[in-house]
């Protein structure tokens, strides 16, 4: 059998682009960064093929007329259309398309995993890159074009991130024309503008052009959604919580981005740095990013060693204006994780 295999277009998917979120993990994220290598290590295993990845794309990808017509399936033994089933969303079409997914998934994946654990994350994210080919699948019963790519799984975790962490904000790239342009903007809309583009995009396209399953995306991301409540009902694995304790970070960021608050009738600004109890044991030091109108301010902040949960740190000089030669003063309120 013969099939011509079309790679996912390299365009980006949204004209956003994720830079960083203000979420930092509390634990090491090992299972999302072994996700992370081993798609690249597949990947280099595709490349290897030369001639032959077209017969390896159409073996291991997932291709709804495997399943849905009679004389394809009976190309295929039952393990192979079972393995393909989980084998499709470790494969991937091309460098930027490996690219893409990848640096979402480190975007995204470990505060998820953060939240469920490393063994409920790992099994959360191979069920929702099945329920994205599921929904493929239903869109696209009796195509013969083999969909590939993370890109599902991903979506599934941007959908919990979505519920988790609304309010977190995402340091987004914006490219107009060749100038690039940076902007903060919350997780809730960033996330919901994608969901939106996938719709978009599926109704313009039918899910036939530029090589993109977006209905995989749109599956993914809902379905994430939906595992996320599920799987939050569940007890952690004991394992689970060993597997955190060894990987707890003894450290917390050393950039971390403030935004103050203050009361309208006082010149001072409040707001709160965040390190771990071995750094209030020995003391550290942090940089601080302070957003300020269109600028931003970037000073260091030195904890003294044995500082308790709740201290506040005065920074002279850093609140709102007074007059033409004084300022009032930044509080910062430690919280010690």
């Amino acid at each position: 059998m013969s099939v011509r295999f079309r790679p996912p277009a390299p365009q980006p998917e949204s004209p956003m682009i994720p830079l960083r979120d203000t979420i930092p993990s509390k634990n090491y994220p090992v299972v999302n960064n072994s996700l992370i290598a081993v798609n690249v290590i597949i990947y280099l295993l595709e490349l290897g093929h030369g001639p032959g990845i077209e017969h390896f794309i159409y073996l291991y990808g997932l291709v709804p007329a495997r399943y849905s017509v009679p004389h394809v399936a009976q190309y295929f033994t039952t393990g192979q259309q079972i393995f393909s089933l989980v084998s499709f969303m470790f494969l991937h079409g091309g460098f930027w398309h490996l690219l893409g997914n990848m640096w979402f998934l480190y975007i995204f994946g470990d505060n998820v995993e953060d939240r469920l654990g490393p063994l409920r994350y790992l099994v959360f994210y191979m069920l929702c890159g099945m329920a994205s080919g599921f929904s493929h699948f239903v869109f696209n019963l009796n195509s013969a074009t083999p969909v590939i790519g993370a890109s599902g799984a991903i979506a599934g975790i941007m959908g919990a991130y979505f519920i988790l962490y609304p309010k977190s904000r995402i340091l987004t790239l914006i490219p107009i024309f060749i100038i690039p342009y940076f902007i903060e903007i919350s997780a809730f809309f960033f996330l919901g503008f994608w969901l939106v583009l996938q719709f978009l995009q599926a109704a313009l396209t039918s899910g036939k052009t530029a090589g993109i399953a977006w209905w995989a995306h749109i599956g993914g991301f809902v379905f994430g959604i939906i595992l996320l409540k599920i799987f939050l009902l569940l007890p952690e694995p004991h394992i689970s919580k060993k597997i955190r304790k060894a990987t707890v970070k003894k450290k917390t960021c050393r950039l971390q981005v403030i935004r103050p608050i203050g009361r309208s009738n006082e010149p001072h600004l409040y707001g709160s740095i965040d390190i771990t109890s071995g750094e209030a044991l020995k003391g550290t030091s942090k940089l601080v990013n302070i957003p300020w109108g269109f600028h931003k301010r970037l000073i260091r902040v030195t904890a003294p060693p044995g500082i308790s949960d709740g201290t506040m740190l005065r920074l002279k000089g850093l609140g709102k204006k007074i007059s033409d030669d004084r300022n009032g003063d930044l509080f910062l309120k430690v919280n010690i994780q």
